[in-house]
């Protein structure tokens, strides 16, 4: 993920320390019921889309442009999936973050899926049985999208 400036400025007034951000993740499918996957540059790993909004954007605003600027698909947000705090992130430069995840379902309204900017070393359309090896955040995203079931939230009682 690349760092929007406004947080390359911020961090040059907090240096290393924690900083709390919202982050935004979207399930897209499309009208076969695939879901829409990217292969990380910074990782190598396949994942669901997501960023971190601008400031003053609008979470779902948020999942739109994300989906758009790393796979040229033009998206609409259905429905919050889940919200839930990460565990803390330490970057190879020493930065620190924390995330709080809202995860939109979205459904897939035109464009073709391809690589769209620096972030993404591959992107694709995967059928629920043909998903690559996946990590856990991406997995629980999934099927809650693929769920009829209402916002998922984690409380301090882990349930």
């Amino acid at each position: 993920m690349a760092t929007p400036d406004f947080i390359r400025e911020l961090r040059t007034g907090v240096g290393r320390q924690l900083l709390f951000l919202p982050g935004t993740s979207a399930v897209v499918f499309d009208d076969e019921g695939r879901v829409l996957l990217v292969r990380r540059a910074d990782t190598g790993h396949w994942s669901i889309i997501g960023g971190i909004p601008e400031p003053g954007e609008q979470p779902a605003d948020a999942v739109v442009r994300e989906v758009y600027e790393e796979t040229a698909v033009r998206a609409v947000p259905e429905r919050l999936v889940l919200v839930q705090t990460l565990a803390p992130i330490r970057y190879p430069n020493g930065d620190v973050c924390q995330f709080v995840d809202m995860s939109f379902r979205c459904r897939a309204v035109g464009g073709r899926a391809r690589v769209n900017d620096e972030e993404s070393l591959e992107v694709g359309w995967f059928g629920p049985d043909e998903l690559p090896p996946l990590e856990e955040f991406a997995l629980t995203r999934i099927e809650r999208a693929g769920s009829d079931g209402p916002t998922w939230f984690q409380t301090t009682t882990g349930e």
